[in-house]
């Protein structure tokens, strides 16, 4: 094997299940480090007879709690004045927009993180706004925990039954990647232009002659 698959395969011969949670909590630090291979790959493992199952999903899901919590702090770190200061400094952005934000989050905070953990890219960034609104940490660790055992447990088990195809789940996975991303694509450039047109647009009372 090798890139990424490698150097994972390298962890996990090293250090076991152990090894698994670790390349899953750098996965949150880093995320073109993807779960997707990860993931699958440590229940092949488990399918090998290299690690219990069990183990498998339990470090993973404990690594990317561990990420989770160090990428949360960064957003605590950050926090919200700081934030504001430099969302205010953005083209089209109002502060208005960030303050909807917040209270969106507030009141959705939990579902959020909790079902963040299993959207691809938002995986890890959800833990930043989390840090910087300063949801409590016990709930925040609770809604990371269960999201990502359900997200790692999903792709551990599809490994450890595909076995030597555990690959293939990658490229399920990248699907469902892409359309995240086209989602997102979309929503800036609908952002924009509505910005740009109401920007653009007269105001009331007023005529273009």
């Amino acid at each position: 094997m090798t890139g990424i698959a490698g150097w994972a395969t390298d962890l996990m011969d090293t250090l076991g299940a152990p090894g698994a949670g670790l390349a899953v909590a750098l996965e949150n630090l880093f995320p073109p480090l993807p779960s997707e291979i990860i993931l699958p790959l440590a229940g092949f493992a488990a399918s090998q007879g290299d690690m219990n199952l069990a183990s498998a999903i339990f470090w993973t899901t404990l690594g990317s709690v561990v990420g989770a919590v160090a990428l949360y702090y960064i957003g605590a770190l950050l926090g919200r004045d700081r934030t504001r200061a430099l969302i205010a400094r953005l083209p089209l952005v109002k502060l208005s927009d960030v303050d909807r934000t917040e209270a969106w989050f507030i009141r959705h905070g939990k579902s959020t993180v909790f079902f963040g953990r299993m959207i691809p890219i938002f995986r890890s960034l959800i833990s930043i706004p989390a840090g910087i609104e300063r949801m409590p940490l016990g709930t925040f660790l609770i809604c990371t925990a269960l999201g990502s055992l359900i997200w790692n447990t999903v792709f551990v088990l599809a490994g450890y039954l595909l076995g030597e195809n555990w690959h293939l789940v990658e490229g399920y996975a990248g699907i469902l990647q892409n359309v995240v991303i086209v989602a997102v694509v979309l929503g800036i450039a609908w952002f924009v232009i509505s910005r740009l047109v109401r920007r653009n647009r007269p105001p009331r009372g007023q005529h273009r002659g």
